[in-house]
């Protein structure tokens, strides 16, 4: 879990063993080191990131060519697509790492497994 990013080693009890499973995650930017975060020993500390210290949020890539349909990961990870001029549209970030993705066709979604939003 370290080396994949999902956890920070906590020195207090592992005496060092995988400090290098943790720079090698920072090093490569996966999983929690993709952003910023508060190490949770800080945090229990009282060490806290305050608001003016977040990063700038990073912008959504560019559609390629007329590639405008928006294929967005829900938090309970459903897959949807969304048309350009839908209420949704607008609002909808694509985050390609999450693996989000842009389509051609409505056609495409729908064969890739992505469905249209309920409502």
């Amino acid at each position: 879990m370290v080396r994949q990013g999902w956890a920070v080693e906590f020195t207090r009890y592992s005496d060092g063993r995988y400090a290098e499973a943790e720079a090698s995650a920072r090093e490569r930017l996966v999983g929690m080191h993709a952003g910023a975060f508060d190490d949770p020993a800080d945090w229990r500390a009282g060490r806290r990131a305050t608001a003016t210290q977040a990063p700038a949020p990073v912008s959504a890539p560019e559609a390629p060519g007329d590639c405008r349909i928006k294929g967005n990961i829900g938090s309970g990870g459903a897959r949807i697509y969304h048309m350009p001029g839908a209420p949704s549209y607008a609002g909808t970030q694509i985050d390609t790492s999450r693996g989000e993705r842009w389509f051609c066709s409505e056609a495409e979604a729908q064969a890739a497994g992505w469905r249209a939003p309920r409502g």
